[in-house]
């Protein structure tokens, strides 16, 4: 078999469902390929990147056989879009961006065993070999839609192609997918007055044809598999999602795009076209263990090789609905384990946004602040939004830093190797067994008790509980210092000729727990376990992870090199100076994106409505506004404006609802739209109907309707807030 092949299924397209008790025989770790257009933040490493190394680096303390790949994605419409504004071709941009991530995930210590990308020839191979494979099984739907099309340019226009104004924000430059000034999601059909990037053409319909996965056929299998299957092994937040994609219904999905930057696709009649980017990007992670290794199939279709995908929450429906299904319909892979994916991590009280340069950037972060990379890495681990998203604040990261790592982790591995080379000359002192007393083998349980804790949580995905037992442990070994303080009983040793062996005892141990805490610190702080290595004069071999829970890494009478600091305290002026950064960065993009053309020149004349009278929040409580889900629609019989909805409200529950929404969705539209509903306002007759609620809309400068949605798929009967 070549190295650029997929292997043919083996007998059947079945794929392996492992049983949870399996013994597996290597592991196989992915992390979402980054988007090649654009530097790293913090958020990408707190979402997947970091959660990955984390789990790939203990693995390999264990000795077990791990592959650990990722690459960049560099296909899709926004490349394209960058390269047109920069005056450069695609591949210039993803050749830049390319090393600025790989460079990024080095900085910080991301050990992928490759760093592979989309633009290699022999992705380019397996995406085709895939795609192949379902077309020559019949596996797709042939469908000619109607899409926007630039006559000057003679080439179909993706969303990201189409700007014109936004009918929320009045942003003139909204794209056609997503209004960057207000974060709206769009569709070219609501921009007011839309027009193409590419020229000045005005825009038409023409019919082209593309080749759609039908997703629906696989809605039993994933109900088996997820909804039933993963119910208590994955994550609530991914767990959630999954099921509420799958409960709404599943549609065809086109899988081929109209563009000449991406992989071609290999068949007949398909000039001009390239796979959809969710199609070939996935397909990523099974190339770049191509290029990794021989032996790529051994971790894609032995069943005794775990596949765990690191993802950040908006690339659940990616990963874990679209992915596997076109596993499943190819056959011979194996499906992921798990799925463990972050939510959203914010910057002081917003969301991260790229465009208002409302972001912590790694590239940036290094020359702030070097050679503490290991203090990010903490820092974004102990405040993982691994259920919910969660906030970093400079100040967080301050009190963080100065107060855990500094005065615990810090504190006490400094003050043991400054009392041993005080106290012990120098050495690893000897453990005298007839002198141990309660609080000697309580210090030892501790550490062996630390290990099971900790490899509990990284086996099960809980890298921030794994992390802050980690620091418990230090915290325990300060409290046996400061109980035992052996510089006081150095005072009495002419009196008290056994006291130097507590001496010892209890510095024998320290410097036991020492090492212990570099095994246990080094998935989550490499960079200061190596620098521990260094300082106790061992190999990293030590870090392995059977070695942890043992109180005989050091033998006695070793010499030991002079303590350095681990880490340093970060001041208030630091703190500041980033803080005034973010702000700035994002005063000037703002800025930028509020220059907008003269009056005359945009068309829109919109008059905002006046506001209404001032109310305070006792009011505004008394509303309570909940997530339904449209599961049936039709028109009121002799009221043109009148739809009558069913909705799923939740537990079982179904309200009716009559919206005079009708001169605006089809009643067929709106089916399995999710919409806010004020629940709690009082029944209302109309046209012998009876409405339990009330639909909140939004209106455009036209006068059309939009919904007032969750940007997110929510579970029907959540709360709005």
């Amino acid at each position: 078999m070549s190295n650029s092949q997929i292997p043919p299924p083996k007998n059947s397209p079945q794929l392996f469902i492992l049983h949870p008790d399996m013994d597996f025989k290597r592991y196989l770790i992915t992390a979402a390929l980054p988007y090649a257009n654009g530097s790293v933040h913090i958020g990408h490493l707190a979402g997947c990147y970091l959660p990955a190394d984390i789990y790939a680096r203990y693995q390999r303390a264990q000795k077990r056989d791990v592959k650990f790949v990722c690459g960049s994605d560099e296909h899709g419409v926004p490349i394209t879009i960058r390269a047109m504004k920069e005056g450069i071709t695609p591949q210039d941009v993803v050749d830049k961006y390319h090393t600025i991530i790989k460079d990024c995930f080095e900085q910080m210590g991301i050990s992928v065993d490759i760093f592979s990308r989309t633009s290699n020839e022999v992705h380019k191979e397996t995406a085709q070999a895939f795609f192949l494979k379902l077309y020559n099984d019949g596996l797709f739907e042939e469908r000619e839609t109607e899409q926007y099309y630039d006559e000057e340019k003679n080439t179909f226009l993706a969303d990201r192609y189409i700007v014109g104004t936004c009918p929320i924000c009045s942003n003139d430059n909204a794209y056609g997918d997503q209004c960057e000034k207000c974060g709206s999601s769009l569709s070219p059909e609501q921009l007011i007055n839309p027009r193409s990037t590419l020229s000045s053409a005005p825009l038409i319909k023409k019919k082209t044809k593309h080749w759609y996965f039908p997703l629906n056929k696989y809605e039993d299998w994933l109900k088996e598999w997820i909804v039933e299957g993963k119910k208590d092994k994955w994550k609530p937040n991914v767990y959630g999602q999954c099921k509420s994609w799958i409960d709404s219904g599943l549609q065809p999905r086109a899988m081929t795009r109209d563009s000449n930057w991406g992989v071609p696709v290999p068949i007949p009649d398909a000039e001009g076209k390239v796979l959809y980017v969710w199609f070939d990007a996935p397909i990523g992670y099974i190339s770049a263990t191509k290029e990794l290794t021989n032996q790529w199939s051994d971790y894609w279709c032995k069943e005794d090789t775990k596949l765990v995908q690191f993802i950040g929450k908006d690339n659940i429906v990616f990963h874990c609905i679209i992915f596997p299904s076109m596993l499943k319909a190819h056959g011979g892979f194996v499906l992921p384990e798990n799925v463990p994916a972050n939510e959203f991590l914010n910057i002081e009280g917003q969301k991260v946004s790229t465009s208002r340069n409302w972001a912590v950037w790694v590239e940036e972060y290094v020359k702030d602040f070097p050679d503490q990379q290991d203090v990010l890495r903490y820092v974004l681990c102990a405040n993982a939004p691994e259920s919910k998203d969660n906030d970093f604040t400079w100040k967080d990261f301050q009190d963080r830093t100065n107060s855990e790592l500094v005065s615990i982790f810090g504190n006490f591995v400094n003050r043991t190797f400054v009392l041993m080379h005080k106290l012990c000359g120098g050495r690893v002192p000897p453990l005298h067994q007839d002198l141990l007393d309660d609080a000697d083998k309580a210090i030892i349980a501790d550490i062996q008790q630390s290990k099971k804790d900790i490899e509990t949580c990284l086996e099960t995905y809980k890298f921030r509980e794994g992390l802050y037992n980690v620091i418990d442990l230090a915290r325990k070994g300060n409290k046996y210092m400061q109980d035992k303080q052996p510089w006081i009983v150095a005072k009495s040793l002419a009196d008290t000729p056994d006291n130097q062996k507590l001496i010892d005892n209890c510095l024998h141990l320290c410097l036991q727990l020492t090492a212990n805490l570099a095994i246990l610190a080094n998935p989550f702080l490499p960079f200061t376990a190596k620098k521990m290595c260094h300082m106790m004069k061992v190999v990293d071999k030590m870090l392995d992870w059977e070695n942890a829970g043992t109180i005989d890494l050091l033998k006695v009478n070793y010499p030991l090199r002079a303590p350095e600091l681990l880490f340093r305290k970060i001041e208030d002026a630091e703190v500041t100076a980033q803080v005034e950064k973010l702000n700035t960065n994002l005063a000037k993009a703002t800025e930028n994106m509020n220059e907008q053309p003269s009056k005359e020149n945009t068309g829109n004349d919109t008059k905002i409505p006046e506001y209404k009278p001032e109310i305070v929040f006792d009011d505004f409580a008394k509303i309570d506004l909940r997530v339904g889900t449209i599961v049936t629609a039709e028109k009121v019989e002799k009221a043109d404006k009148l739809l009558k909805l069913e909705l799923d409200m939740g537990n079982g529950v179904q309200r009716t609802v009559v919206s005079g929404i009708a001169l605006h969705f089809k009643p067929e539209e709106i089916v399995g739209k999710q919409v806010t509903v004020v629940a709690n306002l009082a029944p209302r007759k109309m046209r012998g109907i009876e409405s339990n609620g009330m639909i909140l809309m939004a209106q455009n400068a036209d006068g059309k309707l939009i919904f007032v949605s969750p940007l997110e798929t929510a579970d029907a009967g959540g709360e709005v807030k």
